[in-house]
């Protein structure tokens, strides 16, 4: 099939070898991949906007050579918004035609900084990230995620899970910019060495992976500046063509897994259920854990 031109807020977009499979078991085709993405669109840019970004490409598919890029390719339009940073540029996802540029560049993973680029130094949000080690499967995660919530909820805490669309999971606490990453490491390093030390069998915050035992990891260390996660509503580049999801506590009790949100029923999800993270960026959501760093200090 020849290229496909696509046309967006006046903004013209070649995509190449459109029926080229991304995910051949599931016969996703690039075409079919930017068609999600434009679906998607609302969703992603809202979470991912005026962030600096990093993509995960596969210019061949799931299964073919990966590499990262945040730099913004001397091949891009010009339309393509950036940023730039100690002489460097870096990509910035604000608008729909950048989104199905960067899906006709087989980019099948958005990872973006914990900060808005107004706010270099603060994170948006407090995020516990959560991997499970060698031997453990997602139930040790959901476990574990549900221990935190109920912790967190007896000290009045409100926060939002979401799956990575791989194997973990995260918990967001909206602060929206109030600490900056330093006090934002502070609480997550408490947090980390509190369930670590009260669940000494279950939580490690051990770095080094082959010292962690059959351990859920607690990386309290991933949120910091110029790090990234994965977004909210990101595809995943797996198998099942997961796709990072916000979920509720119910859903996580009732034992959701990762896979249960691909790129194929994604849009269905939203329309039902709309987009649980909305909360995150309004005021009435922000949480105050000066609290904690008041103990710490002491």
């Amino acid at each position: 099939m020849p290229a496909v031109i696509l046309r967006y807020e006046n903004k013209e977009i070649k995509v190449s070898n459109p029926d080229k499979y991304l995910w051949p078991e599931l016969e996703i085709k690039k075409i079919d991949y930017i068609h999600h993405l434009i679906k998607l669109a609302p969703f992603i840019l809202k979470h991912i906007s005026n962030r600096p970004l990093t993509v995960i490409r596969y210019p061949n598919g799931v299964h073919e050579h990966s590499f990262y890029q945040k730099h913004l390719p001397d091949y891009s339009p010009k339309w393509v918004d950036h940023i730039r940073k100690n002489k460097e540029k870096y990509i910035i996802l604000n608008t729909l035609p950048v989104l199905v540029w960067l899906g006709n560049q087989a980019a099948l993973e958005f990872h973006a900084t914990f900060n808005r680029i107004a706010h270099p130094n603060n994170p948006e949000a407090i995020v516990f990230d959560l991997d499970p080690s060698e031997g453990q499967n997602f139930e040790d995660v959901a476990h574990a995620a549900l221990l935190i919530r109920d912790t967190l909820s007896s000290l009045q805490i409100t926060s939002f899970p979401k799956t990575s669309g791989a194997s973990g999971l995260q918990i967001y606490i909206p602060v929206g910019h109030r600490y900056t990453y330093e006090q934002a490491r502070n609480i997550n390093g408490f947090f980390g060495s509190y369930f670590s030390s009260k669940y000494p069998h279950f939580f490690t915050i051990e770095r080094t992976v082959n010292k962690r035992g059959r351990k859920i990891y607690f990386d309290y260390l991933q949120m910091w500046s110029n790090k990234t996660i994965i977004s909210p509503y990101s595809p995943r580049a797996v198998d099942t063509a997961a796709v990072s999801t916000p979920i509720t506590w119910k859903e996580l009790e009732k034992g959701c897994r990762p896979e249960d949100f691909t790129l194929l029923n994604i849009h269905s999800r939203l329309k039902q259920k709309g987009d649980l993270f909305n909360n995150l960026y309004i005021p009435e959501s922000y949480q105050n854990l000066s609290f904690i760093l008041e103990n710490i200090s002491e």
